[in-house]
């Protein structure tokens, strides 16, 4: 069964996951027992030094690279702001030209948006009607001037993936440094940072059943990238601070257990995702799936349903125990709509329209045809409060056709 307590039915993976029972495990000795500072040089500490080395090793097996590249950060977002602003204050001199894209995660792009403050220009690069970069439109921005270019492994929103080997390659022979936050990707795809020629790697710990709190950044062995955080040694004088220990020994468990797992949840989510797409697009009228139906994050679903408003159908659904989102967890709560569905062309009412479901491995058919039963209750409620919606069924039922 799914993470469930009472009635509830959890599907908002992407905003956070439940720790698995492992990363718990792991993680509970180094609260108490084994609480000594791994920067001690005593043997008490020595135990926890070791545990953090075995973590930096898990998390580096998963991507292709040293341990040694890999930098603990609080989360992805400290990541994102790392790199892209890291790169800046070391290249200035160079060029002050940043590529990016519009979907990019508000860490990126409000990262972006204060180095423009600071002199900067950033190209913010277009995605097709399924969410996928325009390389065409990539390449043109490319300039003598770009040190950086930033693109998403895969949208948090649409689940989107995006062809970042291609993106890494072109990075590569220009001379540019790139960088992807892997946030919604770390541990539920295969990501090299060798065969995908990435320099700079964001992602955080509670996407992939790991705690909250803890990220990491990998960083390409001699990008010059300056400190995060001043003060003491750790992390190799990169990020002052002594060491999240529980939180990095539940992330490098989380790390071991996607590495082991992924391609037999991938599978199963995979289906799981297509057959809720195909009932929900069967059984329900004016609805369409946002992202791509091809290269898609295996626990993904986004849908728009016209003359609906994405907030009342998720209040509807919370009445029935079911929890999923309108976006990104870290926007919830505006009334603007989703920047990601605007980028792909929608009209404002279809993007206020929108709803996320993200699964987990632990995610069951049965909880799945509830959903779908619930959500088909709901969509014909709200719809029939609406002044535009009986207008348009009479049209199309007259030979209009479908808005879908």
């Amino acid at each position: 069964m799914a993470f469930m307590m009472g009635e509830l039915i959890y599907l908002d993976n992407a905003a956070t996951t439940r720790v698995s029972e492992g990363v718990l495990a792991a993680m509970l000795p180094y609260f108490r027992e084994r609480y000594g500072n791994p920067s001690s040089i005593y043997e008490f500490s020595m135990q926890s030094k070791k545990a953090l080395v075995t973590a930096r090793e898990e998390i580096a097996a998963l991507i292709g690279c040293e341990p040694s590249e890999i930098y603990f950060t609080s989360g992805g977002s400290e990541a994102d702001n790392w790199a892209l602003c890291g790169i800046a204050e070391a290249l200035g001199s160079k060029g002050k030209h940043i590529i990016t894209t519009k979907i990019e995660h508000h860490a990126v792009l409000h990262a972006c948006e204060w180095l423009e403050k600071k002199g900067w220009r950033v190209s913010y690069i277009g995605v097709d009607e399924n969410g996928i970069v325009k390389m065409q439109e990539l390449r043109r921005a490319v300039s003598s001037e770009t040190v950086l270019i930033s693109v998403m492994a895969a949208n948090n929103e649409i689940g989107t993936i995006q062809p970042i080997a291609e993106i890494g390659q072109l990075a590569r022979e220009r001379g540019i440094y790139f960088h992807t936050d892997a946030v919604q990707a770390f541990g539920h795809i295969p990501l090299n940072v060798h065969a995908m020629n990435i320099d700079m790697m964001a992602a955080s710990g509670h996407k992939l059943c790991g705690p909250k709190g803890i990220g990491f950044l990998y960083v390409r062995q001699g990008i010059p990238l300056p400190a995060m955080i001043h003060g003491g040694g750790q992390e190799r004088g990169r990020r002052a601070g002594t060491e999240n220990l529980p939180g990095i020994v539940g992330f490098g468990q989380a790390a071991h257990e996607a590495k082991e797992t992924m391609q037999e949840r991938a599978a199963r989510q995979s289906a799981l995702r297509d057959y809720f797409m195909d009932e929900v697009c069967r059984r329900i009228p004016y609805v369409r799936v946002n992202g791509s139906r091809k290269n898609r994050l295996p626990n993904n679903v986004n849908f728009s349903f016209q003359f609906v408003e994405g907030e009342s159908l998720l209040i509807m659904l919370d009445m029935q125990g079911i929890c999923a989102s309108s976006g990104s967890a870290c926007t919830a709560g505006s009334l603007e709509p989703s920047h990601v569905l605007m980028a792909l062309g929608l009209p404002e009412e279809v993007a206020h329209g929108a709803i996320r479901f993200t699964l987990s491995h632990e995610t069951t058919k049965e909880e799945i045809d509830f959903v779908i039963d619930k959500m088909e209750e709901i969509v014909a409620k709200l719809r029939d409060m609406s002044p535009f919606y009986e207008e348009i069924h009479v049209k199309n039922a007259k030979g209009a056709g479908d808005l879908r």
